[in-house]
């Protein structure tokens, strides 16, 4: 099978990553005000969506380690079927248990979907040149994940003002639409995402199984050699533990001070449309910005400034006070992530590289789980704005981890003997297996 060249990967990786985005932001004006609608309270939602974290905790480096040894494309259309079997279950959901595996479906779902393809892209394009600026492509995608989610998120509000369809409550119409473009988005990646991998049934799929140990150990290999990896890593348990604030919170601060639940969830739909463009202009401004001011600086200095505009939203008294800050919070939660995924994806080489993705992930979504737990109890103990403010913090605490690449990058030689991608590779091949060696080829 003909490689293919770095701007077909570029642009496969950018419709798969639209796709896989775009039934997410149906559900992001409607999921908790959903939530509260069936009967749950806010300590109960944050327990619902800690079993989320947990499963990924539990699955997310055997499902990259699996990634890494049997392919991209298989883990990803296990990942697609599993996400849709949890929007069937959401859509009749109507306890505490249902939800709770509606939740547990979506963790499987997550640890399978974290990091296989952006992998197959970053891959395929160096493959095709092995000096191809992946930032580019990464960028493009977080201006792409922006774009969907925002179009989403404006026709789920659109939903939710049309009212209610026959039995299907207004803030479940959402749901129902997103089920279909994920079916929409499994099809598309059956067509498009092209991977070349030894084939053999049965006895290929146990040897890659048998292969998944390897490369998890391979994985936490380089993250004990290399302290930038490390720092990159801990990055996301800061993360994951403030984005609660954003994700979970706003919505309830904003149906708090707009005193109506329903009025907030309509409004939610267009507001979660401009944010998600919003962080689509961060993203793309951003691979602009970070040229000046170096990645590792520029994403340090994002984490601090997302910190303040989760300050504006606790704080600030009004609807399109909080509203703008909310904005501006996506805009640099847009930009952040290629800055970081970027950093990441310079450390490490094709057969480890999705399992320490996985990794990144993995340390984010227990993170979350566990600010989900405490923020929600905390607001529903104190205040929301309370809650808010802790999350902050905890997102600009981040900052710092970003110095050890900062003084890497600083260095004439750009990077240190136990920082070198290169060196770390030659390292690994004495441990583990040689880090060239076994990835699947990508056609």
């Amino acid at each position: 099978m003909t490689a293919l060249t770095g701007r077909q990967a570029r642009r496969r990786y950018l419709v798969l990553h639209g796709l896989r985005w775009l039934p997410i932001g149906f559900l992001i004006p409607v999921l908790t005000l959903l939530l509260l609608e069936r009967g749950l309270t806010l300590p109960e939602i944050g327990l619902v969506a800690a079993a989320q974290g947990l499963v990924v905790l539990a699955l997310e480096l055997p499902t990259g380690g699996l990634a890494d040894a049997l392919g991209r494309k298989p883990v990803l259309v296990a990942a697609g079927l599993i996400n849709l079997g949890s929007l069937i279950l959401f859509v009749v959901a109507d306890s505490v248990v249902l939800f709770f595996l509606t939740f547990v479906l979506m963790g499987i779902f997550r640890a399978l979907d974290s990091g296989p393809l952006e992998s197959w892209y970053v891959d395929a394009a160096l493959a095709a040149d092995p000096d191809a600026p992946i930032e580019r492509g990464l960028s493009g995608g977080g201006v792409v994940l922006g774009i969907c989610l925002g179009a989403g998120a404006l026709a789920s509000g659109g939903l939710v003002a049309l009212g209610p369809v026959g039995p299907v409550s207004a803030l479940t119409l959402p749901v129902v639409v997103a089920i279909a473009f994920e079916i929409v988005a499994l099809i598309a990646l059956l067509l498009l995402l092209v991977e070349v991998r030894p084939t053999g049934g049965v006895g290929t799929l146990r040897g890659s199984l048998r292969a998944v140990p390897g490369v998890i150990g391979g994985a936490f290999g380089l993250l004990r050699r290399s302290r930038i990896v490390l720092a990159l890593v801990a990055v996301e348990l800061f993360w994951g533990f403030g984005m609660v604030t954003f994700e979970v919170l706003f919505p309830v601060r904003l149906a708090e001070v707009l005193g109506n639940p329903e009025r907030a969830a309509a409004l939610l739909g267009p507001t979660a449309s401009a944010a998600w463009l919003a962080s689509a202009g961060g993203a793309a401004a951003i691979a602009y910005a970070s040229r000046w001011l170096g990645v590792p600086l520029s994403a340090a200095l994002l984490r601090i400034l997302q910190g303040a505009t989760v300050v504006g939203m606790a704080l600030l008294a009004g609807p399109a006070g909080i509203i703008a800050a909310y904005l501006f919070c996506y805009a640099v939660h847009g930009a952040s992530n290629p800055m970081h995924m970027g950093l990441l994806h310079r450390q490490v080489d094709g057969p480890y590289r999705n399992s320490v993705v996985s990794l990144n992930s993995m340390v984010a979504q227990p993170a979350g789980a566990l600010g989900g737990v405490l923020l929600t109890a905390l607001a529903g103990a104190t205040t929301v704005s309370t809650a808010m403010l802790v999350g902050a913090v905890v997102l600009a605490a981040a900052a710092p981890l970003y110095l050890p690449a900062w003084w890497a990058a600083r260095r004439p030689s750009g990077a240190s003997p136990t920082d070198r991608p290169d060196l770390v590779r030659q390292r690994g091949a004495t441990q583990d297996r040689p880090l060239e060696s076994g990835s699947p080829s990508l056609g």
